[in-house]
């Protein structure tokens, strides 16, 4: 059973993104970090998800091409906002230079496509 939902707050819903074969990059990636990691993350997914903003462009920024990232440092996770208050978090990774990674926002971008065609397929939720 696939865990989609990383927070359910009073403005967004917050996902994990899945490819086809019901595997999650940015759920692994978040598996794997320290208590301490998990908690700045979640107080960022909770902010988002109850106020609908995070003011600090520390903390939460807009990437471009309607790709934008939660900062907990030094992790990055890319997401996207789709309509019916969805936040759909795509891939992270560990920030280790002062500007994106071309490929981490092409992955981002390629999973939000891939979204987006199988929500409309209905198949993304089966």
């Amino acid at each position: 059973m696939k865990n989609l939902i990383a927070y359910k707050g009073d403005e967004f819903i917050i996902e994990w993104y899945y490819n086809a074969k019901g595997e999650s990059q940015a759920l692994e990636y978040y598996q794997e970090l320290s208590q301490g990691q998990k908690a700045k993350l979640s107080f960022l997914f909770q902010m988002l998800g109850d106020t609908g903003k995070i003011r600090s462009e520390e903390k939460f920024r807009h990437e471009g091409d309607q790709i934008y990232a939660f900062k907990p440092m030094p992790d990055r996770f890319l997401c996207f906002f789709y309509h019916g208050g969805k936040v759909i978090v795509t891939n992270a990774f560990e920030k280790k230079q002062d500007k994106m990674p071309a490929k981490e926002k092409d992955k981002a971008l390629k999973f939000k496509a891939d979204y987006i065609k199988r929500n409309r397929e209905e198949s993304y939720y089966d």
